[in-house]
């Protein structure tokens, strides 16, 4: 469940509900949000519409350029998150907000049209959809992407339709339009995790929707900049394991395991590197010990969003020594089992193992009772 974060609200909308409520979720695009607002009105002439921006920028550019707009069109509401990172959880905090009988989806960055807002509209108006997905390879293979953003969408859709078979043959598509019915039918379900939210829609409910699709390519970016970073990635692939498990496994739960078998993997490598050299045992344990939890910081830099990162120098060295005062304990509890469990003679793979997972146990535990050191 998607919980939410601190907002600050824009001027209020009208109270007839509408037949459309259109969420754009921001990123420091105030360079192209205006425009696509003024198309987006274009298109919807004669449409009882509302649009509601979620706008997670660092500065205020992009919500002051959504105010100004808004000065002249109740319709557009600004809801400002703090601290906040991710489209999923982003356009759950709008559709929440939102009162149209039909909730929509598309970027505000300028690369999807807004004259896809009434064609996918007139699709869910049809009783036998549920949602409607802009696909960029419902024609051909194009998309408007480069190379390699182009590559990867074409590797994340086989993967999602290896993992799920969605049929779909766009469902990391960002712009889409459901039905308020459907929403409220997967809304306990979703994860709220990463960028590719309509995976979570469709792949949520108790049934697969039944879907229609608008055939679009993607137009140049007016502004802002691609969100595509290792956190997608791993997001994408976490998200996949929890809908293909209908649950049973959190998407945020395998990352954990991911982080920790990765700190697992080094530990072994250094350790095993280190004794083939000759090293005493306690020695190579406990330098073993130092390189996992290395890794673990790396690992906390890389799948930290983007726009959450540090962006000076004094920020990044904060940021590490954050993460040694919470984890300190973690090189005594992991070098010292696995030493001690080593001088029983258990095997120093199985002793490093033990000696990660209790340490890992320790630091979740303390996080749960408020005690991280």
């Amino acid at each position: 469940m998607v919980e939410a974060p601190r907002l600050a609200e824009g001027p209020e909308a009208g109270t007839q509900p509408p037949a459309l409520s259109i969420v754009i979720c921001t990123l420091d695009e105030h360079e192209a949000i205006g425009q696509v607002l003024g198309e987006l009105g274009e298109h919807l002439q004669g449409i009882h519409h509302e649009i509601i921006v979620v706008d997670d920028s660092a500065d205020e550019r992009t919500g002051d350029a959504v105010n100004a707009y808004a000065a002249g069109d109740p319709r557009i509401r600004l809801l400002r998150r703090y601290n906040a990172s991710g489209l999923s959880s982003a356009a759950i905090i709008g559709w929440d907000a939102a009162k149209g009988q039909v909730l929509a989806l598309m970027d505000g960055d300028g690369q999807h049209d807004p004259a896809l807002m009434k064609r996918l509209l007139n699709n869910v108006n049809n009783p036998d959809v549920d949602v409607a997905v802009a696909s960029r390879y419902l024609d051909d293979a194009r998309s408007g992407l480069n190379g390699l953003r182009h590559g990867l969408s074409r590797a994340g859709i086989w993967l999602t339709d290896t993992a799920l078979g969605v049929p779909l043959a766009d469902p990391l598509s960002g712009c889409f339009a459901m039905k308020h019915e459907w929403y409220a039918q997967v809304r306990h379900r979703l994860s709220g995790l990463g960028f590719k939210i309509l995976i979570d829609v469709v792949a949520s409910g108790q049934r697969r929707p039944r879907t229609a699709q608008v055939a679009t390519l993607l137009r140049p970016r007016a502004g802002g900049a691609s969100k595509l970073d290792t956190r997608v990635v791993i997001d994408l692939i976490a998200l996949l394991m929890e809908k293909r498990t209908q649950g049973r496994l959190r998407a945020r739960t395998i990352m954990q395991g991911m982080a920790v078998l990765a700190s697992l993997l080094v530990q072994w490598l250094c350790a095993g590197t280190l004794l083939a050299f000759g090293r005493p045992f306690w020695q190579s344990l406990l330098l073993a010990s130092v390189a996992g939890l290395a890794a673990r910081l790396w690992l906390g830099y890389v799948m930290t969003p983007r726009s959450l990162r540090p962006r000076r120098g004094r920020e990044f060295v904060q940021q590490c020594f954050a993460f040694c005062a919470h984890r300190w304990t973690d090189l005594p509890l992991n070098a010292g089992i696995a030493i001690a469990l080593c001088a029983v003679h258990c095997p120093w793979p199985l002793a490093v193992m033990v000696g990660v997972l209790l340490a890992e146990a320790r630091y979740v535990a303390g996080t749960r009772t408020g005690v991280t050191a």
